[in-house]
């Protein structure tokens, strides 16, 4: 870790419940149409809307199919990436304001004995870390800002690089898209999938850790120089 930044914090109360707040915010548990929704970040980066890509009349009812408007190929390429700049810029605008109320300290302080023999990280990563469960966008751009802020070494950034690659944003995927596999029943009527969605979550998140600690592992060979 770079020795420029000092290890002794002073973290009053405000700055827990700072950090409290940032956990819940880029955790994704407010998500939804509720009114507690307001404290999700996914919830109020919003999304686009959709156009009517079709209508036709049956029998004297009018009915409509809607469809993004993207488009494809390189164009929805394009849309895509210009689509990403709100998401960055209103975490990184959330950070600035969390860590000025102490957030990011409280994380050092609380999270550095977890994160350091675990994966070799100090507890700054923390909010980055719960950010990249819900969005691969958040976890990139508050771990480049924790690096040019010199925050974290390079080792540092490519091992929890690592970890968020593997299985990224996996609490917005896997709800989106594989929970819908639990709802399965084969023909005997038993589930299709003999599993829980916690134990699927749980070995999504074991794995990410082992391959962090992969990485950490060949990095401390190619690269002895650094700090782990």
């Amino acid at each position: 870790m770079n020795s420029s930044v000092p290890q002794d914090y002073k973290v009053g109360p405000g700055a827990y419940f700072a950090l409290a707040f940032a956990a819940v915010f880029f955790s994704g548990l407010l998500g939804g149409k509720e009114w507690y929704g307001v404290f999700d970040f996914t919830t109020l980066n919003g999304a686009f809307g959709k156009v009517v890509s079709k209508a036709s009349l049956d029998d004297g009812t009018l009915t409509t199919a809607s469809s993004a408007f993207r488009g494809s190929g390189a164009m929805d390429g394009f849309l895509f990436a210009l689509g990403l700049i709100p998401a960055v810029m209103f975490a990184l605008g959330m950070i600035n304001v969390l860590e000025h109320y102490g957030a990011l300290r409280a994380a050092r302080k609380l999270l550095t004995p977890l994160l350091r023999p675990l994966l070799g990280i100090p507890g700054t990563t923390g909010l980055a870390l719960i950010g990249s469960l819900q969005s691969t966008d958040v976890g990139a751009s508050l771990t480049r800002n924790l690096s040019d802020e010199g925050q974290i070494s390079e080792k540092e950034k490519d091992v929890f690089a690592m970890f968020q690659f593997s299985a990224g944003a996996m609490i917005t995927n896997f709800f989106s898209s594989g929970a819908i596999l639990f709802t399965l029943v084969a023909v005997d009527g038993t589930a299709a999938v003999p599993t829980s969605i916690g134990a699927c979550i749980a070995v999504m998140f074991i794995m990410k850790i082992v391959g962090a600690n992969l990485l950490r592992l060949i990095l401390s060979f190619t690269r002895k120089g650094d700090a782990a």
